[in-house]
């Protein structure tokens, strides 16, 4: 069953009003009728709404409400991946991915050893163009919320926005002890708001793992392998997941 998302000023007491771009896809892509069933989400309450279509119009699609019922697609915790900027088109993937791992929000970071360097016009189309897959993959994977994609931060200003969060993982190819690694992960309950930072293909510079451990990051190792950064933080949040999915 196709699977859309609404404002909560969008949702009444009995029925949903969708409008934007997926209205242009529900009668021209999909080509649905009236009498046809969808779904629809909401980050307002957390409730996943079956709906029955009742009109389709070139502005809006207004649906009836036929039952709701508790959505149980989000994790117990809050993660947000600061994502090194990769080359070419990973970043679409690594989006796509983390989305259907969970992931609340996603922070594109330029940090020293990122090869690609954005310019104003060059980051509002990638914002727009990545806001665009996140939403696809929260479909896809039947997500109560789209995860926000923010406008690309400086290494120093990520690890700002990360200050009062709960745990603030930072897998570094130096850093030792697996042990250590599987203990904290362990001791991570619900509830909590979790950082994950990943490097670019380069790793982060050795000045950087050192600002990081000064502003409380806690290196960790992921293992013997380096792992590629479109491979690192999925392994991270594939990692959480299990561990916080109830």
């Amino acid at each position: 069953m196709y699977h859309f998302f609404a404002a909560p000023e969008q949702i009444g007491e009995n029925e949903i009003r969708i409008v934007g771009t997926d209205v242009n896809h529900i009668k021209n892509v999909l080509r649905m009728r009236p009498g046809e069933q969808i779904c629809v989400s909401s980050s307002r309450d957390g409730l996943e709404y079956r709906c029955e279509i009742r009109e389709i119009s070139s502005e809006e699609v207004t649906a009836d409400i036929m039952w709701a019922e508790d959505g149980a697609a989000e994790l117990s915790s809050q993660i947000y991946l600061f994502q090194g900027l990769p080359k070419g088109d990973k970043m679409e993937l690594i989006i796509q991915k983390a989305v259907e791992l969970g992931v609340h929000e996603i922070i594109p970071v330029a940090s020293r050893r990122c090869v690609v360097k954005l310019d104003a016009k060059k980051e509002a189309a990638k914002l727009k163009r990545w806001s665009a897959i996140s939403e696809s993959a929260a479909k896809q994977s039947k997500r109560l919320l789209i995860p926000r994609i923010r406008e690309v931060m400086s290494f120093k200003e990520a690890v700002a926005c990360a200050e009062d969060m709960d745990i603030r993982l930072f897998p570094y190819e130096l850093a030792k002890g697996m042990e250590h690694t599987r203990e904290l992960i362990a001791s991570i309950g619900p509830g909590k708001k979790i950082a994950v930072f990943i490097g670019p293909e380069g790793g982060f510079a050795g000045e950087e793992a050192e600002y990081a451990r000064e502003h409380g990051l806690e290196p960790i190792t992921l293992g013997k392998r380096i792992l590629r950064t479109e491979t690192a933080g999925l392994a991270v949040l594939s990692v959480l997941m299990y561990q916080l999915e109830e």
